[in-house]
């Protein structure tokens, strides 16, 4: 494998680095929205069984960390509630790469692994005692290669809404839902980007407010479903 660029911080480790704080360049609400009928579950199984012609919007960051590339999967739960609802966590503040973020349940893959989304189920089980038998993978995006040397496959699944959660504590600070249909609104796709020691970086946010808290959706995970959006917009 190739070496590792110098290595360069994350910008959530970078001094003072709040991405809320960071100025909206753009919002793109002159693309249209994934429509509500092409959100249905059989809608979505129908996408995947024949998909599109179509590329990532982002197949890569940029590189800040010389660990060795290692493949993840994460999990994409789409909820089957009255609305279709996407499941993410707030990751613990403690964790070594993107602690405190908004992230999917996913996770490095292990050899015991048979493919990305054995690897994901698993991880979903792991981290928020997601089981198996509540979820139907329907398939998965292209990988997503972060800066902190993650190539990531998003596995996309519906979930069945009377799945029992127990979310494991060291990993997983909260758990809340967002209505698939605001993630596929480019209305709510917001564009950030800020220059650190001659690096310029940009990146997506999706903030989200449930009724009680704020969630800022931003990074790999935004990235991740902003190419979700152009999939199903393809």
């Amino acid at each position: 494998m190739a070496s590792a660029p110098p290595s360069e911080p994350p910008l959530s480790r970078l001094p003072d680095f709040d991405p809320r704080a960071i100025p909206v360049l753009g919002v793109d609400d002159h693309l249209p929205p994934v429509p509500a009928h092409q959100q249905t579950p059989q809608a979505l199984r129908e996408r995947f069984r024949a998909p599109p012609v179509w590329s990532p919007e982002i197949a890569s960051e940029k590189r800040f960390s010389e660990r060795a590339l290692a493949h993840a999967s994460v999990l994409v739960p789409i909820v089957q509630r009255d609305q279709p609802m996407v499941l993410l966590t707030e990751r613990t503040v403690h964790l070594s790469t993107h602690s405190g973020q908004v992230a999917f349940p996913g996770g490095r893959a292990d050899p015991e692994d048979a493919s990305p989304a054995d690897t994901a189920l698993r991880e979903a089980e792991e981290e928020v005692g997601l089981e198996r038998r509540f979820v139907e993978v329907l398939g998965a995006l292209p990988t997503y290669r972060t800066g902190s040397s993650f190539i990531i496959t998003p596995v996309v699944a519906l979930v069945q809404p009377d799945c029992v959660l127990r979310p494991n504590p060291y990993e997983v600070a909260a758990i809340f839902e967002v209505p698939l249909a605001f993630l596929l609104d480019p209305a709510h796709h917001q564009r950030h980007a800020v220059e650190w020691e001659g690096v310029r970086r940009e990146w997506f946010s999706m903030p989200y407010h449930d009724g009680v808290r704020s969630h800022f959706i931003w990074g790999a995970t935004a990235g991740m479903l902003r190419n979700f959006y152009r999939f199903m917009q393809a």
